[in-house]
């Protein structure tokens, strides 16, 4: 069967029973922006919306596996990876998009569920910052995720967070996007940090509507338009505007 040239996103990470996050917030988030998806699923777990109760990761032969056929069988133009829990299955994915140098991968980070359970091996953290997200054109943690990655406390206001970024940045050589979700203030802010370049800052009126997903939704959002051949600042505009407009829709 030949390949097929409609433009995909291909999607590696994890399901979610609830539906509020993971590969189906993903798919439904690249569908929305015109484009189609093909998916690498990562880990099957049980979930609400409040907790998270199983997790079964798949096995890295098979997580490689899908996205080698995703990758054969489509015309990939970029690929989100979210959920990557082991350190094989990391490793073994790392090897896929070296065979993939122009494909611009966006990476969420997951380290944990909304709800506060974890979603990733301890000793996968250290695989995914040292050989993962060097191959990425972007990633995109929120503070807590930042912290961790930067063996650092939370960041309390807009300047340490800026730092942690920076530091991150300056070790993985690739764009950061640090999310201010999870900071105070009347503004939502987002700082897309690169090497050797002056920080961006994004900036939208913060909701009182509360949304799962929403870090599935901004990374797809921006693999997405990555897809189409916006430029990054573009892509983390247009993914930030989609993901208000969503939470303003929820309320």
């Amino acid at each position: 069967m030949a390949m097929n040239p409609r433009p995909h996103v291909l999607v590696v990470a994890g399901s979610d029973s609830s539906g509020g996050a993971g590969v189906t917030r993903d798919v439904e988030t690249i569908a929305a922006l015109g484009l189609s998806s093909c998916v690498a699923v990562t880990a099957v777990t049980v979930q609400t919306h409040q907790s998270v109760n199983w997790i079964e990761h798949m096995p890295p032969d098979l997580v490689v596996a899908q996205m080698r056929a995703a990758l054969a069988a489509n015309s990939v133009k970029a690929i989100k990876i979210g959920m990557l829990g082991t350190h094989s299955a990391i490793t073994k994915a790392v090897a896929v998009i070296q065979d993939h140098p122009d494909i611009p991968v966006v990476l969420d980070p997951v380290l944990a569920s909304s709800s506060g359970g974890a979603l990733i091996m301890e000793d996968a953290v250290v695989a995914l910052r040292d050989h993962l997200m060097p191959l990425c054109r972007i990633v995109t943690p929120n503070l807590p995720e930042l912290a961790v990655l930067t063996a650092s406390a939370i960041a309390v206001d807009e300047a340490s967070a800026c730092r942690q970024g920076e530091e991150l940045s300056r070790s993985v050589s690739t764009a950061v996007l640090v999310k201010g979700g999870h900071a105070p203030g009347r503004d939502a802010v987002d700082l897309l940090v690169q090497p050797n370049r002056t920080p961006l800052r994004f900036m939208a009126p913060r909701l009182s509507g509360e949304m799962r997903g929403t870090g599935c939704m901004l990374s797809s959002a921006i693999a997405a338009s990555l897809a189409l051949g916006a430029s990054l600042e573009e892509s983390v505009r247009a993914a930030k505007r989609h993901v208000f407009k969503a939470i303003a829709g929820s309320k």
